[in-house]
């Protein structure tokens, strides 16, 4: 099954931010540093795997939605400028180790410009099962336009792995979209929410009441006076989501997600995320508009709620409240530092000083949050000012 596998390892050659990484990948990831370091774009090499075998996605498409080969190769590649992101695998604990490995560039010389293939590469245990380009592939070059990764006909053999990449899970909402129904019209897994109401209501309905009231008790230790949440269809047909508060009427009173506030759906969206079933969960700054309190608790909530051993998580944060939590391993914590060649990726158990800090009594957060901290900060508010 797709769900005994995890990211064991993730090698990223010129991907937007990252001229060379080379990430070993434990159950959590927690990514802290400043603004525009490529947080979001680390995450984003795993939503490519994904799109690589969605449905209506595939090598190009997923190339096209990055805005092109210009916009996803890093800046300060210079006279090697494929692209590449490797992956290892391991199925169980104890299982086979697999690797997937996607080079790829752009054919100028031809019209129209279009991404391909260098190699695409799939072994089990050092047993080479796809190496390509292959005699066919330089038959018809043409073939290099497509991975091999995306379609049944090509990937019987680690079919594993395709199903894994579909079964990753990006949601980071934006309420607006939430609440605009005419904005969210013909979307379809919008990784921002905008027909996150339309996925609820698509889930079967058993699971879907299972998955509500596991969302509904959390609600009411965190949003004030919260009772109920339930999934209804208003006069239209449209799916809604609406909630009771305790009120000073006897029976309380009903609103809809348009009357939430921001922090409510954020973090409806977050814990509908967290209720996946299977597959790794990617989540960009989760605390945004939630009170410090919740978000000191983040972590053990989807330690409680992802609780199914094969599930991983990866988050980006910028919050000193969330890394408090004393089970935070430093191993799972990875520091982005920008630089003239592109961002440098460091897990915080390689710094002596994060690791001397630790051992003197301050919470990881204090310290990675300042450590992360662009120079000269203080002078941004002089700057406004002039």
């Amino acid at each position: 099954m797709a769900g005994d596998m995890k990211f064991r390892r993730i090698r990223l050659r010129n991907w937007k931010n990252f001229q060379n990484a080379d990430v070993e990948i434990p159950d959590r990831l927690f990514l802290v540093g400043p603004n525009g370091c490529g947080k979001s774009n680390f995450l984003d090499a795993f939503r490519f795997l994904q799109d690589l075998t969605s449905k209506g996605g595939g090598f190009e498409e997923a190339v096209e939605r990055r805005g092109g080969m210009r916009a996803i190769r890093c800046l300060a590649a210079r006279r090697q400028t494929d692209v590449e992101i490797a992956v290892d695998l391991r199925e169980r604990e104890d299982g086979p180790l697999w690797r997937y490995r996607l080079v790829f560039w752009e054919d100028r010389r031809r019209r129209p410009m279009r991404p391909r293939v260098r190699e695409e590469c799939v072994s089990r245990d050092g047993e080479t099962i796809l190496d390509r380009p292959d005699e066919d592939d330089r038959r018809d070059e043409e073939r290099l336009t497509q991975t091999h990764m995306e379609h049944a006909s090509t990937n019987s053999r680690f079919r594993k792995l395709a199903e894994f990449f579909r079964s990753i899970h990006y949601l980071h909402i934006v309420p607006q979209l939430v609440r605009d129904r005419e904005r969210s019209n013909g979307r379809r897994d919008d990784p921002h929410g905008g027909d996150f109401l339309r996925r609820i209501d698509r889930e079967p309905e058993d699971r879907r009441k299972r998955r509500l009231k596991r969302i509904e008790r959390a609600l009411r230790l965190a949003v004030p006076r919260f009772t109920d949440l339930e999934a209804v269809r208003d006069d239209d047909g449209a799916p809604r989501l609406r909630a009771k508060f305790r009120h000073w009427r006897p029976h309380g009173a009903w609103q809809t997600e348009e009357q939430f506030s921001d922090g409510a759906l954020r973090l409806i969206g977050f814990l509908w995320a967290a209720t996946m079933e299977r597959g790794p969960l990617l989540l960009e700054e989760p605390e945004i508009s939630l009170h410090p309190g919740i978000v000191r608790v983040l972590p053990q909530m989807l330690a409680r709620v992802r609780r199914v051993p094969d599930n991983q998580t990866f988050l980006s944060t910028h919050s000193p409240e969330l890394l408090c939590d004393e089970g935070i391993g430093l191993d799972e914590t990875l520091l982005f530092q920008p630089g003239d060649e592109g961002t440098e990726i460091a897990p915080a158990h390689s710094l002596d000083t994060v690791r001397a800090l630790l051992e003197g009594g301050i919470s990881l957060g204090d310290i990675v949050i300042p450590e992360t901290e662009p120079a000269n900060l203080e002078r941004l508010a002089w700057l406004a000012e002039a």
